[in-house]
């Protein structure tokens, strides 16, 4: 849609705004259909599905090809009910043993909310810290390994979703493999679309979820762990049921979940599997959404706004734009607006700025990308704001 007429709102071919956010996201017609039907937790159909997941899951990273060398570069996959959060918690839970000390990469809100996971549970911890709009500092984490002896797990996030910024993480692998520590990775919101390969990035464990990259809907994480990290983890986990441990053994031994699953969800996620390896996997959906950043970027910039980051710290999943000094730009107005037209997009989470984000991801390529920033232009020419540039820092 080009000409911003509240009457003549975008939608996606169900009906639905198209969601310019980090997830929940877009889904296509095909995944949304997969869950419509029911399944019995114990069918021989449904325990088909969850095997054929979790390898397909860890041939994202490369980890089984690793099973010819030996144990030690075997990864087995995990997968669990709930949020991105539960699975990130069952990570820290269950791979930091109690006499163990993490140390967590924090430039944003998930590096926060894994050290607020810690503080709750009452595991020793340490925070190195950056702004939101900085890249973790790999030579201060030099210095913090070198000097605290304690510490045995580092924690990092792969893609900051507040910023969207890309943390250095081949670097950071190599300095903390470097002082015999484990790294535990949030790859929430890059998993699928990112590289991220066992046999060139040393970790024992990631964390992802079934609806970011990969397409699929809310409702289920995974993490996919170094099978002698998750053997040693055994009797670790604070909890009876964020115990991978078990979660793992369970379905080594029957292919079932040890409590109900979310059937339909899986069932989606199997489909979004499909469409993602017909898409060519990592490279083809990265390339998507590298080509959705860029017509995003260059398109607001055009318009007048200022992007948070420098281009070379920017990864293509959500891209962050500082609030317009114009005081006829109000956000909630703008939001509301957009959304009559079809299109969602997301507040800022910053301190650093004020700021929105606007999502790169999901079953959207350029037309929905380039139909988006003509109704965001209709719409500031509405409502009047003339100056998009960024109050000085």
């Amino acid at each position: 849609m080009t000409d911003g007429s509240k009457d003549k709102a975008a939608a996606t071919p169900t009906g639905d705004p198209w969601l310019l956010t980090p997830g929940p996201l877009t889904t296509s017609p095909a995944v949304k259909q997969a869950m419509l039907h029911d399944f019995g937790s114990r069918d021989g159909h449904f325990i088909d599905i969850n095997r054929r997941m979790r390898e397909r899951l860890v041939a994202i990273v490369g980890g089984a090809a690793g099973a010819a060398a030996g144990d030690d570069e075997e990864f087995v996959c995990v997968p669990l009910q709930g949020s991105g959060t539960f699975v990130v918690e069952a990570m820290l839970g269950t791979l930091v043993p109690a006499d163990g000390k993490l140390l967590i990469l924090v430039n944003g809100a998930y590096g926060q909310r894994m050290a607020k996971i810690c503080r709750t549970m009452g595991y020793a911890f340490e925070v190195q810290e950056q702004p939101e709009d900085q890249p973790t500092d790999v030579n201060a984490l030099e210095r913090r390994l070198s000097e605290s002896q304690d510490i045995t797990h580092v924690a990092a996030v792969h893609c900051e979703t507040t910023s969207g910024i890309l943390n250095p993480l081949e670097r950071v692998a190599e300095v903390v493999q470097s002082h015999g520590c484990s790294l535990l990775i949030d790859s929430m919101s890059a998993f699928g679309a990112l590289p991220l390969d066992s046999r060139k990035v040393r970790f024992d464990a990631v964390a992802a979820s079934s609806n970011k990259c990969l397409q699929g809907v809310p409702g289920m994480g995974f993490c996919i762990a170094r099978k002698t990290a998750l053997s040693a983890a055994a009797g670790n986990a604070h909890s009876l049921s964020l115990d991978l441990v078990e979660q793992w053994q369970a379905m080594e031994g029957n292919g079932q979940w040890r409590f109900t699953p979310p059937v339909q969800v899986i069932a989606a996620f199997d489909k979004a599997l499909d469409e993602f390896e017909a898409e060519g996997g990592v490279a083809g959906r990265g390339a998507r959404y590298r080509e959705n950043c860029r017509i995003l970027v260059e398109g607001m910039r055009a318009l007048g706004f200022e992007t948070l980051l420098p281009d070379h710290l920017q990864a293509p999943i959500i891209v962050t734009f500082k609030t317009p000094v114009d005081p006829r730009f109000q956000f909630e107005v703008f939001y509301d607006r957009l959304r009559e037209r079809g299109y969602v997009i997301y507040p800022g989470k910053l301190t650093v700025a004020d700021s929105f984000r606007i999502g790169c991801i999901g079953d959207l390529g350029p037309e929905q990308m380039r139909a988006a920033l003509a109704v965001i232009e209709a719409v500031l020419g509405e409502m009047g704001v003339s100056d998009r540039s960024a109050a000085a820092a």
